[in-house]
Protein backbone atom coordinates (compact mmCIF):
# COMPACT_ATOMS: atom_id res chain seq x y z
CA UNK A 1 0.00 0.00 0.00
CA UNK A 2 1.16 3.86 -0.84
CA UNK A 3 1.40 6.01 1.79
CA UNK A 4 -1.99 7.57 0.48
CA UNK A 5 -3.61 4.52 0.32
CA UNK A 6 -2.86 3.56 3.98
CA UNK A 7 -4.27 7.20 4.99
CA UNK A 8 -7.29 6.51 3.29
CA UNK A 9 -7.99 3.18 4.77
CA UNK A 10 -7.31 4.79 7.81
CA UNK A 11 -10.14 7.18 7.21
CA UNK A 12 -12.83 5.06 5.55
CA UNK A 13 -14.21 4.90 9.33
CA UNK A 14 -14.77 8.08 9.95
CA UNK A 15 -15.91 8.94 6.51
CA UNK A 16 -18.32 6.12 6.70
CA UNK A 17 -20.02 7.64 10.31
CA UNK A 18 -19.95 11.28 8.52
CA UNK A 19 -21.79 9.37 5.69
CA UNK A 20 -24.21 7.75 8.19
CA UNK A 21 -24.90 10.95 10.10
CA UNK A 22 -25.29 13.20 6.83
CA UNK A 23 -26.77 10.74 4.57
CA UNK A 24 -24.03 11.60 1.79
CA UNK A 25 -23.90 9.12 -0.65
CA UNK A 26 -25.62 6.52 1.14
CA UNK A 27 -28.81 6.07 -1.17
CA UNK A 28 -30.54 3.03 -2.56
CA UNK A 29 -33.02 2.74 -5.15
CA UNK A 30 -35.04 0.02 -5.78
CA UNK A 31 -36.95 -1.78 -8.31
CA UNK A 32 -40.63 -2.18 -7.95
CA UNK A 33 -40.74 -5.37 -10.27
CA UNK A 34 -39.61 -4.09 -13.84
CA UNK A 35 -38.41 -6.74 -16.66
CA UNK A 36 -35.04 -6.20 -18.54
CA UNK A 37 -35.83 -5.76 -22.01
CA UNK A 38 -32.49 -7.67 -22.41
CA UNK A 39 -31.19 -10.59 -20.47
CA UNK A 40 -28.81 -9.76 -17.77
CA UNK A 41 -27.29 -13.34 -19.12
CA UNK A 42 -26.46 -12.41 -22.43
CA UNK A 43 -23.81 -10.11 -21.43
CA UNK A 44 -20.26 -11.10 -20.83
CA UNK A 45 -17.15 -8.83 -19.55
CA UNK A 46 -13.22 -9.09 -19.80
CA UNK A 47 -11.44 -10.59 -16.79
CA UNK A 48 -8.65 -9.04 -15.02
CA UNK A 49 -6.20 -11.66 -17.06
CA UNK A 50 -7.97 -11.06 -20.23
CA UNK A 51 -10.38 -14.04 -20.51
CA UNK A 52 -14.01 -13.81 -21.62
CA UNK A 53 -16.51 -14.17 -18.39
CA UNK A 54 -20.13 -15.23 -19.94
CA UNK A 55 -23.04 -14.22 -17.42
CA UNK A 56 -24.76 -17.32 -18.32
CA UNK A 57 -22.42 -18.87 -15.76
CA UNK A 58 -24.18 -16.74 -13.38
CA UNK A 59 -27.93 -18.59 -13.57
CA UNK A 60 -29.35 -19.16 -10.35
CA UNK A 61 -27.15 -16.87 -8.58
CA UNK A 62 -27.25 -13.39 -6.96
CA UNK A 63 -25.15 -10.92 -8.01
CA UNK A 64 -23.32 -7.59 -6.80
CA UNK A 65 -21.70 -5.16 -9.43
CA UNK A 66 -19.67 -3.22 -8.05
CA UNK A 67 -16.86 -0.03 -9.67
CA UNK A 68 -14.05 0.03 -7.76
CA UNK A 69 -10.72 1.80 -7.55
CA UNK A 70 -7.58 1.29 -5.25
CA UNK A 71 -7.06 5.30 -4.21
CA UNK A 72 -10.21 5.95 -2.86
CA UNK A 73 -11.54 6.83 0.24
CA UNK A 74 -14.04 3.69 -0.13
CA UNK A 75 -11.64 1.46 -1.09
CA UNK A 76 -11.71 -0.63 2.24
CA UNK A 77 -15.06 -1.70 1.25
CA UNK A 78 -13.28 -4.66 -0.69
CA UNK A 79 -12.56 -5.90 2.44
CA UNK A 80 -16.43 -6.08 3.23
CA UNK A 81 -17.16 -7.21 -0.15
CA UNK A 82 -14.64 -10.25 0.45
CA UNK A 83 -16.30 -10.95 3.88
CA UNK A 84 -19.80 -10.70 2.14
CA UNK A 85 -18.98 -12.76 -0.97
CA UNK A 86 -17.54 -15.36 1.77
CA UNK A 87 -20.19 -15.07 3.84
CA UNK A 88 -22.81 -16.05 0.85
CA UNK A 89 -20.15 -18.11 -0.42
CA UNK A 90 -22.63 -20.13 -3.56
CA UNK A 91 -25.46 -18.22 -3.29
CA UNK A 92 -24.14 -14.89 -4.15
CA UNK A 93 -21.36 -13.71 -6.81
CA UNK A 94 -19.42 -10.51 -6.29
CA UNK A 95 -17.82 -8.82 -9.89
CA UNK A 96 -15.53 -5.91 -9.31
CA UNK A 97 -15.11 -3.69 -11.85
CA UNK A 98 -12.00 -1.30 -11.48
CA UNK A 99 -12.26 1.96 -13.04
CA UNK A 100 -10.15 5.60 -13.14
CA UNK A 101 -13.40 7.81 -14.12
CA UNK A 102 -13.32 9.67 -10.37
CA UNK A 103 -10.63 12.22 -10.03
CA UNK A 104 -7.71 9.87 -11.28
CA UNK A 105 -8.29 7.08 -8.38
CA UNK A 106 -7.29 4.29 -10.07
CA UNK A 107 -3.85 4.61 -11.84
CA UNK A 108 -2.91 1.14 -12.03
CA UNK A 109 -2.71 -1.35 -14.93
CA UNK A 110 -4.82 -4.44 -14.74
CA UNK A 111 -1.64 -6.57 -13.22
CA UNK A 112 -1.05 -3.82 -10.73
CA UNK A 113 -4.88 -3.99 -9.59
CA UNK A 114 -5.09 -7.41 -9.29
CA UNK A 115 -2.24 -7.22 -6.94
CA UNK A 116 -2.94 -4.94 -5.48
CA UNK A 117 -6.57 -6.39 -4.33
CA UNK A 118 -4.53 -10.09 -3.21
CA UNK A 119 -1.70 -8.66 -1.19
CA UNK A 120 -3.76 -6.01 0.76
CA UNK A 121 -7.54 -6.91 1.10
CA UNK A 122 -7.28 -11.13 0.08
CA UNK A 123 -10.42 -10.46 -3.06
CA UNK A 124 -11.49 -14.18 -4.09
CA UNK A 125 -14.24 -12.97 -6.04
CA UNK A 126 -13.65 -11.95 -9.71
CA UNK A 127 -12.08 -9.07 -10.98
CA UNK A 128 -12.60 -7.27 -14.38
CA UNK A 129 -10.54 -5.38 -16.73
CA UNK A 130 -10.25 -1.96 -15.77
CA UNK A 131 -12.47 -0.05 -18.26
CA UNK A 132 -15.38 2.71 -18.06
CA UNK A 133 -18.50 2.44 -16.18
CA UNK A 134 -19.66 6.35 -16.53
CA UNK A 135 -22.38 6.97 -19.72
CA UNK A 136 -19.95 7.69 -22.39
CA UNK A 137 -19.44 6.37 -25.94
CA UNK A 138 -16.46 4.24 -24.42
CA UNK A 139 -19.09 2.65 -21.54
CA UNK A 140 -18.50 -0.80 -20.21
CA UNK A 141 -21.17 -2.89 -21.89
CA UNK A 142 -22.27 -4.33 -18.37
CA UNK A 143 -22.54 -0.70 -17.14
CA UNK A 144 -24.71 0.48 -20.17
CA UNK A 145 -26.93 -2.70 -19.10
CA UNK A 146 -27.10 -1.42 -15.26
CA UNK A 147 -27.42 2.16 -16.08
CA UNK A 148 -30.17 1.81 -19.78
CA UNK A 149 -33.93 1.77 -18.25
CA UNK A 150 -34.23 0.24 -22.23
CA UNK A 151 -32.09 -2.69 -21.30
CA UNK A 152 -32.42 -3.44 -17.74
CA UNK A 153 -36.22 -2.74 -17.20
CA UNK A 154 -36.13 0.73 -14.52
CA UNK A 155 -32.74 1.87 -13.64
CA UNK A 156 -31.06 4.86 -15.13
CA UNK A 157 -28.60 5.50 -11.99
CA UNK A 158 -25.27 5.82 -13.38
CA UNK A 159 -22.40 5.43 -10.59
CA UNK A 160 -21.55 8.93 -8.80
CA UNK A 161 -18.60 7.81 -7.21
CA UNK A 162 -16.38 4.76 -7.29
CA UNK A 163 -17.87 1.70 -4.83
CA UNK A 164 -21.24 2.24 -5.96
CA UNK A 165 -23.45 -1.38 -6.03
CA UNK A 166 -25.90 -3.30 -8.00
CA UNK A 167 -27.55 -6.21 -7.27
CA UNK A 168 -28.83 -8.59 -9.70
CA UNK A 169 -31.45 -11.50 -8.20
CA UNK A 170 -31.18 -14.97 -9.16
CA UNK A 171 -33.26 -14.48 -12.08
CA UNK A 172 -31.41 -12.27 -13.98
CA UNK A 173 -33.50 -8.99 -12.87
CA UNK A 174 -31.70 -5.74 -11.50
CA UNK A 175 -33.48 -4.89 -8.01
CA UNK A 176 -31.22 -2.59 -6.46
CA UNK A 177 -28.82 0.29 -6.63
CA UNK A 178 -26.93 1.28 -3.57
CA UNK A 179 -25.17 4.67 -3.76
CA UNK A 180 -21.03 4.48 -2.30
CA UNK A 181 -21.56 5.52 0.96
CA UNK A 182 -23.94 1.81 1.87
CA UNK A 183 -21.57 -0.43 2.97
CA UNK A 184 -21.73 -3.93 1.52
CA UNK A 185 -22.71 -5.03 4.86
CA UNK A 186 -25.13 -2.39 5.54
CA UNK A 187 -28.69 -3.51 7.08
CA UNK A 188 -29.67 -2.40 3.36
CA UNK A 189 -27.63 -4.54 1.22
CA UNK A 190 -27.89 -7.49 3.52
CA UNK A 191 -31.92 -7.31 3.52
CA UNK A 192 -31.74 -6.88 -0.37
CA UNK A 193 -29.43 -10.17 -0.79
CA UNK A 194 -31.66 -12.35 1.43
Amino acid sequence: MTPRQKILKAFYPALMWVNNITGSKSSALANKRAQPSISFYSLQATLNNGTSFNFSLLKGKKVLIVNTASDCGYTDQYAELEKLYQQYKGQLEILAFPANDFKEQEKGNDAAIAEFCKINYGISFPLMARSIVIKSGNQNPVFSWLTNPASNGWNNKAPGWNFSKYLVNDKGQLTHYFDSGVSPLSKEVINAIN
